[in-house]
């Protein structure tokens, strides 16, 4: 028999472990604003032997226009406008045992910018802008953003771990857009 204490720690145990797991799916968002700090991601980027348009494309496809069947686990576009779409997005972690969910507004300024804006996520506030260069044919493509969680020092904690496994995902996002684009200059 579990006496009182070690039953209250596994109860404990257990709602940690349940708001993880709602947190990080997306099915819960705390956003109180107490203690809110604020952290960039980036800013990186990639250089990409094909014309700004062309990158544009490859980046806005999926979400202005029919979203193909391959990203269908990572993608759903939910609401469809000329220059911004709402979107889920969905991102393995914890080596696939988890996935991360996000709801975001996404804003296209042809060819300049792709912006992002969390509506719904791990986190409380999120911003991020792909932004392009063209220049003698080729387009430098930079990353940036900011990342905010509540509760002070807590949530800075949150938000390191996050910010981490964010980066990777878009800096594995920036290598899959250089070689389509690139692909689609060679042919």
């Amino acid at each position: 028999m579990i006496r009182g204490g070690a039953a209250a720690a596994a109860a404990a145990g257990g709602l940690a472990g349940l708001g993880y797991y709602l947190v990080v799916s997306g099915k819960a968002t705390i956003d109180t604003g107490w203690g809110r700090r604020i952290r960039p991601l980036g800013p990186f980027g990639v250089q990409i032997a094909a014309p700004a348009a062309t990158v544009f494309d490859v980046i806005a496809a999926p979400y202005l226009g029919r979203t193909p069947r391959a990203m269908a686990g990572k993608l759903q576009v939910l609401q469809r406008g000329t220059d911004m779409v709402l979107a889920g997005h969905y991102t393995p972690v914890h080596h696939g045992r988890l996935t991360a969910a996000t709801l975001e507004t996404v804003t296209f300024d042809r060819p300049h910018t792709i912006g992002f804006r969390l509506v719904r996520g791990p986190v409380p506030y999120l911003t991020e802008e792909f932004t392009l260069a063209q220049d003698d044919g080729t387009t430098r493509l930079d990353y940036s953003g900011e990342l905010g969680t509540d509760f002070g020092i807590a949530g800075q904690w949150w938000a390191d771990r996050v910010a981490a496994a964010w980066e990777a995902a878009v800096r594995s996002s920036l290598n899959g857009i250089r070689a389509e684009a690139e692909r689609r200059t060679r042919t």
